[in-house]
């Protein structure tokens, strides 16, 4: 059984037994180890040749079986017009759906070929980002048709502090290759 950790525990443990998620934890599928050469060849595959999220400047920081936590630096292009600027939340939004996707990998019968398609997202902004955004997804429910990940997001705020900015939850689908 996976739990929600301290860090996303937080707000998103809070916020999905507010919502109704009695399944936090429960898996039907069991995880695979994920060999240090998988990770890193998905590391260099997300950071380097994918086109969007290595234009974002996307890191991945920890991955391992139900959990991924990667980061976006701040940047002036993926600002709002505001001052002092703030972080556009479809970057937020993004990260949500990137590492609660990535975090059911360990959960596919092949890892690397298997794929998953995001059929449900939600994502509750909390507060302005100001810096880089962080996001940690925890497994919520693995199963053989759907699997849930509960995600935070951490980022200076304009105030200068690291808080939560946004919490969110995607559902996904295995496919086989």
């Amino acid at each position: 059984m996976i739990s929600i950790s301290p860090v996303v525990g937080r707000g998103a443990d809070r916020w999905l037994q507010a919502r109704g998620t009695a399944s936090v934890g429960m898996t039907d599928v069991e995880p695979h180890d994920v060999p240090e050469e998988a990770v890193a060849v998905l590391q260099e595959y997300l950071e380097s040749e994918h086109t969007f999220l290595s234009w974002l400047g996307f890191t991945v920081e920890a991955f391992e079986a139900g959990r991924m936590v990667g980061t976006v630096p701040f940047d002036a292009k993926l600002t709002n017009p505001t001052e002092p600027p703030t972080v556009q939340g479809g970057v937020a939004a993004t990260l949500v759906d990137v590492v609660g996707g990535i975090a059911l990998r360990p959960y596919l019968d092949d890892p690397i070929d298997d794929d998953v398609a995001t059929i449900n997202l939600n994502v509750n902004y909390l507060r302005p980002a100001a810096g880089d955004l962080t996001a940690t997804a925890e497994v919520v429910r693995a199963g053989s048709t759907v699997g849930v990940s509960a995600v935070e997001v951490v980022s200076e705020t304009p105030d200068g502090e690291e808080r939560p900015v946004a919490v969110g939850q995607g559902a996904y689908r295995p496919f086989g290759s």
